[in-house]
């Protein structure tokens, strides 16, 4: 044992341990990241005020749909945090029953957003070009891509949100800013939103007016250069924390890993009890140092989304986000193991169901470990696959998902389920085979040319001995014919090869007969055997030789030993008679 693990100090082997710290880091990194980018971020986008005087541009986010009685409801947000919900009817139907509220929600936000969040209409290569030409003393092209080209920007106190009054009586959010002579529109009450409010309009509009000025305002101060700046030195001081944090768990746990050999040298040597506590408390140290180091990732990750406004609830999420699997993990996992202990118990009762005969009733008991084994692992499986489906659905980019989108993953996975038929075909024929009772743990079977006896049943495969004690994996779809040596019951037969010179042969037949009839009587022999032995006769003749053969009816897998001991027993018998010992 010592010589075994002795390598695992030399030089050689510290590169697997580098490529595990790398492996661990960039899985942290890349987790943090992944989850900052899944999660949804408002951006900057609308269109001018004149071209939806009611509802204004388009937003930055969807807002979820949601439904309350005969209303559809639609968020909106500001910064990305919920500050208004719109309404619309839910049976209402043709042109005058007005935009979805999911829709609406969209227009406002776009609207709101142009009042704090500054814009660019140009794309890069756009605003390099008004650069050049601005340099080249050419008028007109500096309004097209200022990031205030509407207006709207400004300080918090400068803006004011007033109701306006529409021509048909309804009301009307705005925005005044000193950059524009005319109110920016926002949003229009309508009676979908007083009657879910229980409000009067005039009083909801009133109500909403000082909310979305005080949430605008405060909007806007967020994104000012002071609350800029600070935010930007805050996160670059909590990342080196982080950072610093990350670097002395990812030491820890080299730390511990470079100990584990050691203590598990000492234990295989037989120290005492306290080395077995330190290397089971090494080995938990050395798990949780590993989600540590996940956590911190994903706590960096989390720490650069809060450098940008705005990003508070999804940096939150991102959070939660590993809380939250984790907690659906420990969920599907008690599931897991009730649904494995109900299974057991059925099992249970079925190996020991008394109305089954007792050659069949040693056959369930016998199936029973493979059944246990194969449907717990499915179990597992399901629960891991109900774990994956469950985490993917709670991540709102691909919860949101169009119907389009969800019908193109349909199809990819059609696609890769005629890449992996194969595996396929073997999870199909292992249910099969353990179903039909070909084989179960235990039986000495023929599969494919070679025998041995059954180790392990997989889902998508068959794992057996052989008796030079290699192990064959067979496919499960490859064992379509298969030999059974031992189900419910097992026989051989014992052939003795007899000369044809021989003088006396119904002497030495009935020598057999009688040595078969003791060794059928035999006490030590007698509970294994299902019938007394048999003789055969003569099975055939060659030029030097006649064949002699007997039958032995066993329980299962006992044929080996009683075909061996009867063989020995009638060399012994017959050694005056001029015979050779035959292979069976």
């Amino acid at each position: 044992m010592t010589r075994a693990l002795q390598p695992l100090h030399s030089p050689r082997q510290s590169t697997p341990g580098r490529r595990a710290l790398t492996l661990l880091m960039a899985l942290g990194l890349a987790l943090s990241i992944g989850l900052a980018v899944l999660q949804p971020h408002p951006t900057a986008g609308a269109t001018a005020a004149a071209e939806a005087p009611a509802l204004g541009g388009h937003g930055p986010a969807p807002a979820d749909p949601a439904s309350a009685g005969s209303f559809r409801l639609g968020t909106v947000r500001i910064l990305g945090v919920p500050v208004i919900t719109v309404a619309s009817s839910a049976v209402g139907s043709g042109s005058d029953s007005g935009p979805e509220a999911a829709e609406r929600a969209r227009v406002i936000e776009g609207n709101l957003s142009q009042l704090y969040e500054p814009s660019n209409p140009c794309t890069p290569g756009e605003r390099l070009g008004e650069a050049l030409l601005d340099h080249l003393s050419v008028e007109g092209t500096k309004a097209a891509c200022d990031p205030n080209h509407l207006g709207l920007q400004g300080p918090p106190e400068a803006l004011r949100v007033v109701v306006l009054r529409e021509p048909g009586g309804g009301q009307r959010l705005a925005a005044q800013v000193p950059g524009r002579a005319s109110p920016f529109p926002l949003l229009t009450v309508t009676e979908q939103d007083a009657a879910f409010n229980g409000l009067p309009a005039d009083a909801l509009a009133e109500r909403w007016r000082g909310l979305l000025e005080r949430r605008l305002r405060s909007a806007r101060g967020v994104f000012g250069e002071e609350q800029l700046d600070g935010r930007l030195r805050t996160a670059l001081v909590s990342l080196a924390a982080l950072a610093l944090l990350m670097v002395l768990a990812v030491a820890s746990w080299r730390f511990s890993q470079r100990s584990l050999p050691r203590l598990q040298r000492r234990v295989a040597e037989g120290s005492g009890r306290f080395d077995r506590l330190l290397l089971q408390l090494t080995h938990t140290v050395s798990r949780l140092l590993t989600a540590l180091v996940l956590l911190l990732g994903v706590a960096m990750g989390a720490v650069l989304m809060l450098a940008w406004p705005g990003q508070i609830p999804a940096a939150i999420d991102v959070l939660l986000q590993p809380l939250v699997v984790l907690m659906k993990a420990l969920a599907l996992a008690a599931v897991a193991v009730v649904v494995r202990g109900l299974v057991g118990l059925l099992l249970t009762q079925w190996a020991s169901h008394l109305a089954v005969n007792p050659d069949h009733r040693a056959r369930r008991r016998q199936r029973y470990l493979s059944l246990l084994r194969v449907l717990g692992r499915l179990v597992n499986l399901v629960c891991l696959l109900l774990f994956a489906i469950w985490t993917v659905l709670g991540i709102p980019v691909l919860r949101d998902l169009s119907s389009n989108a969800v019908l193109a993953s349909g199809a990819v996975l059609g696609a890769l389920a005629l890449v992996f038929q194969g595996l396929l075909r073997d999870f199909v024929a292992g249910l099969v085979l353990l179903l039909d009772d070909r084989y179960a743990i235990g039986d000495v079977v023929e599969i494919g040319g070679r025998s041995g006896e059954v180790v392990d049943v997989g889902v998508l495969s068959t794992e057996l001995r052989c008796a030079d004690q290699r192990v064959v994996v067979v496919p499960n779809s490859h064992c379509e014919q298969v030999v059974n040596h031992t189900k419910l019951r097992s026989g051989a037969e014992v052939t003795v090869l007899l000369s044809r010179s021989l003088s006396d042969l119904a002497g030495a037949m009935a020598l057999i007969a009688e040595e078969l009839a003791a060794f059928g009587a035999d006490p030590r022999w007698a509970p294994k055997l299902l019938e007394p032995p048999r003789l055969l006769g003569i099975d055939a003749m060659t030029e030097d030789d006649l064949q002699v053969k007997a039958l032995l009816i066993t329980e299962a897998g006992q044929q080996g030993p009683a075909r061996r001991e009867l063989l020995g027993r009638l060399v012994q018998r017959l050694q005056g008679w001029p015979l050779q010992q035959g292979k069976p």
